[in-house]
């Protein structure tokens, strides 16, 4: 027997310590200069960018968060808002997606009229309805200049089942509003994986009500 009666490693314990980062992958859609990039700018690296260029076709960042014990690695794709750079990357960028974020400029009515060109878009792509949907209005720093009241925001955010969220990427004060608008889908996200791979175990006995997660107040924990 080995000293310390220990009992030799099996063939997969190297295995063991190795824990699977789970990614989800969110998309950032709406109209061109509505402040997309801006967003996942402030979320991914925690400041405004001095100076952005359009969107050409698809970009991501990703930002590696922690929640109730678990690593999870957000995967933010910034999406370009004109036609003429879509086309060929519309279909890349919808497979597989998590969870959707529609964004339009609180100062710009015909961006927030356009979400209806944009969520048909989104539909158009099959993507089923228990992924999550948040709404955005962005630039509401830029108080004088609003053109997009909250209470219609909400009404429409109700009617398509969406959260709404108004925020400021550039506002430093902000930074916190825009944190919880991917750490939300975050934690929604989560909690249907957890559901889901418990419905998937398979074991024997009848059926049950899966009962609704408990986030303990922490920092980690769901803002929404």
């Amino acid at each position: 027997m080995a000293a310390g009666g220990g009992r030799p490693p099996g063939p997969d314990s190297s295995l063991e310590p190795y824990v699977q980062t789970r990614i989800f992958k969110i998309i950032v859609i709406g109209d061109s200069n509505v402040g997309k990039t801006c967003l996942t700018f402030r979320f991914c690296g925690g400041t405004f960018p001095d100076k952005t260029e359009a969107t050409i076709g698809v970009d991501f960042r990703e930002k590696t968060v922690e929640i109730e014990g678990e690593r999870i690695k957000v995967q933010v794709w910034d999406t370009a808002g004109q036609e003429r750079f879509r086309k060929s990357m519309v279909e890349h960028y919808y497979r597989n997606v998590h969870a959707v974020v529609f964004v339009y400029d609180v100062t710009k009515m015909t961006s927030f009229t356009n979400l209806k060109m944009w969520i048909e878009e989104c539909n158009g792509h099959a993507v089923p309805a228990l992924v999550p949907r948040v709404l955005v209005g962005n630039k509401c720093d830029l108080k004088d200049l609003i053109q997009v009241p909250s209470s219609m925001a909400l009404k429409f955010a109700d009617a398509h089942n969406m959260l709404l969220f108004e925020t400021s990427a550039k506002d430093p004060q902000e930074s916190q509003n825009v944190d919880a608008i991917f750490m939300c889908l975050a934690c929604r996200l989560k909690a249907q994986r957890s559901l889901l791979c418990r419905d998937l175990e398979g074991r024997p006995g009848p059926a049950r009500r899966p009962e609704p997660a408990h986030h303990a107040p922490a920092k980690n924990s769901c803002p929404c």
